[in-house]
C-alpha cells in the first residue's frame, strides 16, 4: 500500500506524468527493485521519465514531501546503488538522443543510450566511446558515467572523468545547470551564489592541504570509485568544471545527468589478440607488469588491454585449454605440478593495437620478445581476424553472468572489484587468492582489467543462515585489512561504492578526504533526499541487509526452461527483449516468477501471490514474443520464451477447453485452414465494400471493445494451392513444404508483387531447374509452431513428429534437402527434425541457386528485415548477403530486433508489434524507401502496418534480379 505521503506525491506528480508511466502496482514495484547486484529493496513508485522537465517538477515534489528519489538507466549496477525502497525515477528507453560534432571528436548524449549503440554511431568516423565496461553492450550511457564504469582499455587515461567536457543536470532543487552553456552558468552564478562560493571554498581548502592533495592524486592514479570523486578539486580551477566532473561516479547522489557531451576516442583500424596462458597466477601477473612498461616510438603504450582469467574463470566456460590443462594434470605428465591441482593456470587475454599492419607487427614482435622470459603454457600466438579475437573478448565480457550460472542452486552471486598499483600486483594477486580460498569460497574465481591492477572476484554465497552472512561480513573485513592496510589500494575500482562499500569509504579515504566528500553530498543535497544509503550510508552493516532472494522455480529436467534458474539478473538480456521498456522485460519476468514460485512454496501469502499472477498475465505472459532473442545477449544461453511457454502450458490443463481446443484443431488442421480462408475472403469483401479507412476504423473498434483479431489492410486474401502448379520432372530435385500461412493466405488487396509466395516459390525454383517434391497429406502438416507458443507443447510436438515422418518419406530418406518458406517455422524445424538438411529460402536460394541463376543486381534502395529466427539460427549474414546480390542499397533499420508480431500476436496484441518497430517508420522515410523484404509472411504483415511500405519475401527480389543460367 502506498503511504499517505507518496498519496500527496502522487496527486501532484498525476497532473504532468501520464498514468502509463507512472507504476505503484505490487507487481511492477518488485520487478523494477531489482537490478543486477545482490540486494533487493521494493519501491513505493515508479515513474519512467522521459525529459528533463518532468524530472525537475519530480524533484520539486520530491522535495516539498521530503520523499528519497534513486534514479536508474539499465539497472546493471552491481553494488546496490540503482534501487530503492522510495520514489524510483526510470530513465532509460526514452533518453536516446545523441548528436555528434562536425569533427567527430565529441559526442553530446542522453543517459539512456547503450554503450555498445554510441559505438555504433561513431564507427563510420573512425572514433569510438572511450569507457568499455564488459557490459558496454546492456549498459547504459547515464550508469556508465554516474558509476566512472571504465573496463578493459580505458584504465584511468580515457575513462569518464578524462573524457567528459561538459554535462546537464538537475539538482535536488529541481534547477537545470548546463555546464557546456554560458547562459546557464551565468543564470545558475545569479540563483546559486552560495553553491559557487562553497566549491570555491573547497577547492581552496584540498589545495591549501598539501597532504590530502598530494593523497588523492595518488588514490586516483589507479582506477578508484569508493567515495564522491574528489579529484576535480585538484584538477580544475573553474567551478563549473568542478561541478562536472563531481557528476562521475556519485550514483545519483549528488544531481540527475540529463545529458552529457564526452570527448570520443580513436579507433585504431588495426588490432590483434592472444590468449596467453601461464601456470601460476604469480606469474601471470609478472607478465603483465613487464607489458604494462612496453612503449612504441610515439611513446604510446603497445599493450591496450590484459585481462586475467583464474582456472575458475575458465572452467566456467569450459575453456578447450583448460580442459586439456586439467586433464594432462590429472595425468601427471606436466613437471611441477601436483597431480589433481589444476587451480595454478591462469590467462592473461591481452590487445595490442595499431594505425597501420606494419606497426601491429612491430607491436606483436615487442610483445612476443618480452614474453620470452615468461614460461606460458602453450606457445603465444595472435590473431588480427576479428572473428577470431571477437570470440576471446565474448568470454571475458560474459565471464561474471557464466560464473554465477554455476552456483549451487538458491545461493546468490557476489561480485567485487579492487584495485592494486601495478608494482603490487604479484604478491598482491597471490594473496587475494589465497584469503578467499581461506574463508571456504572454493568456487570462487578472480578476474579483470590486470593491467590496470584492477580485478574482479566473484563469490557464490548462501545467505540462508547468521554463520553464513558472517562467513560473507568476515571475508569483506579481510579484504579491507588486504586491499587498505597492506596496499593501499582501491577497495572500488570501477563498479560504484553503492550499497556494498559504503561502509568502508571513510576507513579507506581517512578523515580528512571524507569530510570534503560529506560537505559535497551536503551542498548539493541538503535533504539527503537523493540516493540515500548509497555512498553514505551510517549503518556499518548496511553490506550484509537486504540481500536478493534467488530461489529455484520448479522446472521439470527436460525442459529447456530449467536454464532459467542459471539467471543471475544482469540484465544483458534486455538490450534484445522487445517488450523492454513497454510492459516487463525477459530479466523481469524471472524475478516474477522467481518470487511467485517462492510464495507457492512457502504459502506465506496467498493473496500476495494471487495478485501477483493475477497482475502478471498481460506484462508477463501476454506480451512476452517468445522470440527467443533474448538468449542472443545472455552469456548462459538462458531463453525467456521457453519459461513464457511453460507458463502457458501450466495455464491450460488436458482438460480445459482450450487445450481441447488446440488438440482438435491439430487433428483437424486441414479443415481448419479452410475454415481460415473463407473467413480472409469475408475481410477482403468487407474491405472493398467499406474501403480502407472506414474498415479500419470498424475492426479496430471491434478489437478494442471485443478483443477480437485486429484487422489492417496489409491482411491478406485467402489462397489455396491449385494442382497444375506442380511442376516437371528434373535432374535436381527438392522438397518443398510451404508453410501453414503461405498454403492460406496469398496477397493482400494492394500488394506490390503479382503471385503469391508458394507460386513465386515454384517459379524460382523451375527457373533454377529444380523439380519440386510436395510431401503427402501437406493441408493437414504443420511444425507445431502455433501450438508452442500457445504452450501446448506436447501438441507441438506431435505435430512435428508427423511433419518429419512425411519429408523423411518426400526426401527418400534425406536424399533431397527440404525447402521451408517460413523462417520461424523453419526454426522450429531444426530444433525438433535432426535427420535431415532443413533450409529456409535464403539460405536454399544462396547455397544452391546462386550458381544457377544470373544476378543483374538493380540500384533500388531497399529495406531489409532479419526476423529472429534468421538471428538464432546465425543466418543473418546469409540473407544479407543475398540481398547485396541483387542491389547495391541494402539498408538494415538500426535497432529494429524482433518485430513482436510473433505469430498472431500481432493480430491479437497489435501494440506489441506497434512498440517493437517504433524506430522503424522514421528511417524508412529518411531513406526514402518504397519496399521492404523478410522471409516471414507474418512478420511482413507487421512491417507493413508500421513502415508505411510493402515488406513481401526476399524470393520475390531474387526472382526480379535473375534469369536462369545460360547453359
Amino acid at each position: 500500500m502506498v503511504k499517505s505521503s507518496y498519496t500527496d506525491f502522487l496527486q501532484e506528480a498525476r497532473k504532468f506524468i501520464p498514468q502509463e508511466r507512472i507504476y505503484t502496482d505490487e507487481l511492477r514495484r518488485l520487478a523494477w527493485g531489482t537490478d543486477a547486484g545482490f540486494y533487493r529493496l521494493i519501491p513505493q513508485i515508479v515513474i519512467r521519465s522521459t525529459e528533463e522537465g518532468e524530472v525537475s517538477e519530480l524533484l520539486k515534489l520530491a522535495d516539498r514531501y521530503s520523499l528519497p528519489v534513486t534514479f536508474r538507466a539499465a539497472g546493471t549496477s552491481l553494488s546496490g546503488q540503482a534501487i530503492s525502497d522510495s520514489i524510483l525515477i526510470v530513465a532509460g528507453k526514452h533518453w536516446e538522443k545523441y548528436s555528434i560534432s562536425d569533427d567527430h571528436e565529441q559526442i553530446t548524449l542522453e543517459p539512456g543510450i547503450i554503450g555498445q549503440r554510441v559505438n555504433e554511431l561513431l564507427a563510420p568516423y573512425g572514433r569510438k566511446f572511450a569507457p568499455d565496461p564488459a557490459s558496454v553492450k546492456s549498459a547504459m550511457v547515464g550508469g556508465i558515467v554516474m558509476n566512472n564504469a571504465s573496463g578493459m582499455n580505458c584504465g584511468t587515461h580515457a575513462n569518464s572523468d578524462k573524457v567528459l567536457l561538459s554535462a546537464r543536470i538537475v539538482l535536488a532543487d529541481g534547477t537545470l545547470l548546463d555546464t557546456g552553456n554560458p547562459v546557464s552558468r551565468a543564470s545558475f552564478e545569479v540563483t546559486h551564489r552560495d553553491f559557487i562560493r562553497h566549491i570555491c571554498n573547497l577547492r581552496d581548502q584540498v589545495r591549501a592541504d598539501e597532504k590530502l592533495a598530494e593523497r588523492i592524486r595518488y588514490k586516483y592514479s589507479i582506477k578508484n570509485v569508493t567515495g564522491l570523486n574528489i579529484l576535480p578539486f585538484v584538477c580544475f580551477d573553474d567551478p563549473f568544471d568542478i561541478i562536472t566532473h563531481l557528476m562521475v561516479g556519485s550514483e545519483g547522489t549528488l544531481a540527475f545527468l540529463s545529458q552529457v557531451t564526452m570527448k570520443t576516442e580513436y579507433d585504431y583500424p588495426c588490432k590483434a589478440s592472444a590468449m596467453l596462458y601461464f601456470k601460476s597466477i604469480k606469474d601471470a601477473c609478472r607478465a603483465v607488469v613487464a607489458l604494462k612498461k612496453l612503449t612504441n616510438e610515439k611513446d604510446e603504450w603497445i599493450v591496450k588491454g590484459a585481462e586475467l582469467l583464474d582456472y575458475k574463470s575458465l572452467s566456467s566456460v569450459n575453456d578447450p585449454i583448460f580442459l586439456r590443462y586439467k586433464g594432462e594434470v590429472a595425468s601427471s605428465v606436466l613437471p611441477g605440478v601436483e597431480p589433481g591441482d589444476e587451480t595454478g593456470l591462469t590467462a592473461i587475454l591481452t590487445e595490442t593495437k595499431a594505425c597501420t599492419p606494419d606497426e601491429l607487427k612491430q607491436n606483436i614482435a615487442a610483445i612476443e620478445s618480452t614474453l620470452n622470459a615468461f614460461e606460458t603454457y602453450i606457445p603465444v600466438h595472435f590473431t588480427d581476424k576479428p572473428e577470431e579475437y571477437s570470440k576471446y573478448w565474448a568470454i571475458r565480457s560474459g565471464i561474471f553472468p557464466s560464473v554465477g550460472g554455476t552456483r549451487q542452486p538458491g545461493t546468490t552471486c557476489l561480485i567485487e572489484d579492487i584495485a592494486f598499483h601495478i608494482e603490487d600486483l604479484p604478491e598482491a594477486t597471490a594473496e587475494l587468492q589465497q584469503l578467499i580460498a581461506r574463508h571456504g569460497y572454493d568456487d570462487a574465481c578472480i578476474y579483470g582489467h590486470a593491467l590496470e591492477g584492477n580485478y574482479h572476484f566473484i563469490i557464490n554465497q548462501s545467505f540462508s543462515t547468521p554463520a553464513e552472512v558472517k562467513r560473507y561480513e568476515d571475508l569483506m573485513n579481510d579484504v579491507k585489512t588486504l586491499v587498505v592496510d597492506k596496499y593501499d589500494g582501491s577497495l572500488k575500482a570501477e563498479h560504484g561504492t553503492g550499497r556494498n562499500m559504503a561502509p568502508f569509504v571513510r576507513y579507506e579515504w581517512g578523515d580528512a578526504a571524507f569530510n570534503v566528500m560529506k560537505a559535497v553530498k551536503d551542498l548539493f543535497d541538503p535533504k539527503g533526499l537523493l540516493n540515500p544509503g548509497v555512498i553514505f550510508n551510517d549503518d556499518p552493516q548496511c553490506h550484509i541487509k537486504n540481500f536478493k532472494p534467488l530461489p529455484l522455480i520448479p522446472l521439470s529436467d527436460n525442459s529447456p526452461a530449467t536454464k532459467v534458474n542459471r539467471c543471475i539478473e544482469c540484465g544483458f538480456c534486455e538490450v534484445n527483449c522487445l517488450s523492454c521498456g513497454f510492459t516487463l522485460s525477459s530479466r523481469q519476468r524471472i524475478v516474477l516468477q522467481r518470487e511467485i514460485s517462492r510464495l507457492k512454496q512457502s504459502g506465506d501469502d496467498p493473496q500476495r501471490l494471487a495478485l501477483l499472477e493475477k497482475q502478471y498475465n498481460y506484462p508477463g505472459n501476454q506480451t512476452c514474443a517468445g522470440d527467443g532473442l533474448c538468449s542472443m545477449s545472455c552469456p548462459m544461453d538462458i531463453n525467456t520464451g521457453d519459461l513464457t511457454h511453460v507458463i502457458r502450458q501450466e495455464a491450460l490443463p488436458i482438460n480445459s477447453l482450450g487445450y481441447k481446443a488446440g488438440n482438435y484443431a491439430a487433428k483437424h488442421f486441414a479443415g481448419i485452414k479452410s475454415v481460415l480462408r473463407p473467413v480472409l475472403t469475408l475481410a477482403d469483401f468487407g474491405h472493398s465494400i467499406l474501403g480502407t479507412k472506414t474498415m479500419s476504423s470498424i475492426t479496430k473498434g471491434m478489437h478494442n471493445a471485443l478483443g477480437v483479431p485486429l484487422w489492417t489492410p496489409a491482411m491478406p486474401r485467402a489462397y489455396s494451392m491449385k494442382k497444375e502448379e506442380i511442376p516437371h520432372s528434373s535432374l535436381n530435385k527438392v522438397v518443398y513444404f510451404p508453410s501453414c500461412i503461405n498454403q492460406t493466405m496469398g496477397l493482400p488487396k494492394k500488394s506490390s508483387v503479382e503471385q503469391p509466395l508458394v507460386n513465386k516459390m515454384i517459379s524460382l525454383l523451375q527457373k533454377a531447374g529444380y523439380e519440386v517434391i510436395f510431401p503427402k497429406n501437406m493441408e493437414n502438416l504443420c511444425c507445431g509452431t502455433i501450438w508452442e507458443s500457445k504452450g501446448m507443447l506436447d501438441i507441438a510436438d506431435c505435430k512435428s513428429a508427423e511433419l518429419e515422418a512425411a519429408l523423411w518419406e518426400a526426401s527418400e530418406q534425406g536424399k533431397y534437402p527440404v525447402l521451408c518458406d517460413q523462417s520461424p517455422c523453419l526454426h522450429r524445424m531444426r530444433e525438433t527434425i535432426k535427420k535431415m538438411k532443413l533450409y529456409e529460402p535464403a539460405e536454399f536460394i544462396y547455397t544452391f541457386l546462386r550458381d544457377k541463376l544470373d544476378f543483374t543486381p538493380s540500384d533500388r534502395t531497399i529495406a531489409l528485415h532479419i526476423t529472429c529466427s534468421m538471428r538464432k539460427m546465425g543466418l543473418a549474414d546469409t540473407i544479407i548477403a543475398l540481398a547485396r546480390l541483387c542491389t547495391s542499397h541494402v539498408v538494415i533499420p538500426e535497432e529494429v530486433g524482433c518485430c513482436g508480431f510473433a505469430g498472431d500476436r500481432g493480430f491479437t496484441y497489435p501494440e506489441l508489434n506497434t512498440y517493437a518497430l517504433r524506430k522503424l517508420r522514421p528511417q524508412i522515410e529518411a531513406a526514402r524507401i518504397s519496399i521492404g523484404y523478410s522471409n516471414s509472411r507474418t512478420c511482413e504483415i507487421g512491417l507493413t502496418t508500421n513502415s508505411g511500405i510493402p515488406y513481401v519475401s526476399i524470393v520475390y527480389l531474387v526472382d526480379q534480379c535473375t534469369v536462369a543460367k545460360s547453359k
